[in-house]
């Protein structure tokens, strides 16, 4: 009897598991892909003390490529890195549902005051404004589901990478001014796709 229970278990199991393999394989749900479109940058500063304040706007495009499966973002949240630090504070994101084929464009501000960098950071943005081209990293960091009729599968982590190449006042630098903004002063050079993790 206990033997014929445990067969009986392990039945179901193997059964539940085949069932969500075939469902899987039919749907087959693949990531989202993100573009980043622009990023206006209105002013990034360094202090005297090594301390940063930026503001800028970065247009963010997603793409649900599926064309059975939907898909939810239930928290994302979006922020600039500079080398590796974080700049600004996190922006949340508001949760939506994504159809399938569906394209969502947000356009958050990003901004934070009195970041203290250290000096090799501080440093090497103020060569990088002279040089006339700064490099920043537009991340997404958040949680998602798939929908796909009636079933819902449980959370994944939403990781985002977007490089943004700008330059700085048309490639000719700054000329060793760390104090740069205005219209035209930073530019977006072109849209660019983002490296997706799930």
């Amino acid at each position: 009897m206990y033997r014929r229970c445990c067969a009986a278990i392990v039945a179901i199991i193997l059964l539940a598991l085949l069932i969500v393999l075939i469902v899987w394989l039919v749907l087959r749900p693949t990531k989202p892909r993100f573009y980043l479109n622009n990023v206006d940058i209105v002013c990034i500063n360094v202090s005297a003390s090594s301390a940063l304040t930026v503001t800028m706007q970065a247009t963010l495009a997603a793409r649900n490529p599926n064309d059975r499966v939907g898909i939810f973002y239930d928290r994302a949240d979006v922020y600039a890195e500079y080398r590796g630090l974080q700049i600004t504070v996190a922006t949340a994101l508001p949760a939506i549902f994504q159809g399938r084929n569906d394209a969502t464009v947000w356009a958050p501000f990003l901004s934070a005051a009195n970041v203290p960098l250290p000096p090799y950071l501080a440093t090497a943005l103020a060569q990088d404004e002279t040089a006339g081209y700064l490099l920043i990293t537009i991340r997404v960091d958040g949680w998602i589901r798939w929908k796909a009729g009636a079933f819902i599968t449980s959370h994944y982590h939403l990781r985002v990478r977007c490089p943004a190449l700008l330059t700085v006042n048309d490639g000719q630098g700054s000329y060793g001014s760390n104090a740069g903004g205005g219209f035209g002063y930073f530019k977006f050079s072109r849209a660019a796709p983002c490296i997706v993790d799930v």
